[in-house]
């Protein structure tokens, strides 16, 4: 457990901001194989997680999720690493914690979806509830503040997470993956799906992933104003719209499918990420970070238009000390500014 304020604290005394995205930077950073997304550095590269958590702390971020995405005994069977299930959720916790204790973040335990649910089979929610019984189990053991269940497809199986945390005593962020225009995959509207969760016992209900800040953002209102709980926005560093509303969804000449290898084209800037955070603060959102894609320029560019001075803040971009785009230019040669773009 860290020292100081928990989660519920933090949220009383204003905006709590997150950072994940840990497993799409890495696979970017060449420590994770994208298609099956399996968190396997946390073993086999555990100082590239050690770093990524580190620059994230840097950032601003309140929270370092231990990376147990997809650490579930349904999936590492799948790249043949299920004897590796306890040993990878353990050390993911152990790694976020150690991080944490540097810059007196939060430390959040982790279960996602699950990909074996089945509303219609009453079965799979009992291997749900004994994959998140395990996870969560050893992540209390090894010292979490709270836990975030997240990119729930289906509101069952977030309800399953949900009664796991609250059976641990634990306070409790569940967010819901918005892929379809409109509905959670067993026909709840996302809205209804967030005030069901906080009439359940989340401390935070709210979104993350698949939509990028233009339409996350109108969703976000509409759940600020259905609950009384705390709301959280986690969208992707990605620019949809109306047309093509989810990273899913994009699509660019020459590209058959933009997600997940070919998202660079729509990629937001950190001034996109910065006016995100500035807009998702004055709904009223509680808890503000960004998902799959996420980096850690971006984290800083929402501090500090959360008005926060972090550590890599001494670092921001001092644009007027540049040579050719400064205050003072090294040349008045016409020609060399007319090349960088520069008014003469």
């Amino acid at each position: 457990m860290t020292a100081g304020p928990g989660l519920e604290q933090r949220l009383a005394q204003g905006v709590v901001l997150g950072a994940e995205g840990y497993v799409f930077e890495l696979e970017r950073r060449g420590y994770i194989k994208a298609g099956p997304y399996v968190p396997e550095v946390v073993l086999d590269f555990p100082g590239a997680v050690r770093e990524l958590h580190r620059e994230f702390l840097r950032a601003g971020a309140d929270v370092m999720v231990a990376l147990t995405y997809y650490a579930h005994r349904e999936k590492l069977r799948h790249v043949g690493r299920e004897n590796d299930l306890e040993a990878m959720n353990r050390h993911a916790v152990r790694l976020a914690r150690e991080v944490a204790q540097e810059g007196g973040a939060l430390v959040a335990g982790n279960v996602c979806n699950t990909w074996a649910y089945d509303p219609a089979d009453p079965a799979t929610s009992a291997t749900v509830r004994d994959q998140y019984t395990e996870q969560l189990g050893w992540a209390v053991e090894e010292g979490i503040d709270f836990v975030i269940s997240e990119t729930n497809d289906y509101l069952g199986e977030a309800l399953i997470a949900l009664q796991v945390a609250r059976e641990l005593d634990l306070p409790a962020m569940v967010t819901l993956a918005s892929t379809q225009p409109d509905t959670t995959r067993d026909g709840y509207d996302y809205v209804e799906a967030c005030r069901i969760l906080a009439d359940h016992g989340a401390t935070v209900v709210g979104l993350n992933c698949d939509r990028g800040p233009a339409t996350m953002l109108p969703l976000l209102a509409r759940i600020r104003a259905a609950v009384d709980c705390a709301v959280a926005a986690q969208p992707v560093p990605y620019r949809t719209s109306p047309a093509m509303p989810t990273i899913e969804s994009l699509r660019a000449d020459g590209v058959d499918h933009a997600f997940p290898l070919a998202l660079e084209p729509f990629s937001c800037t950190r001034f996109d990420m910065a006016a995100f955070a500035a807009a998702a603060r004055d709904l009223g959102v509680n808890y503000i970070g960004v998902c799959c894609g996420g980096a850690p320029h971006q984290v800083r560019a929402m501090a500090e238009a959360l008005g926060r001075q972090v550590p890599a803040s001494k670092y921001a971009p001092a644009m007027e000390l540049h040579p050719i785009l400064g205050a003072v230019p090294a040349t008045a040669d016409a020609h060399v500014l007319a090349a960088w773009n520069v008014p003469g």
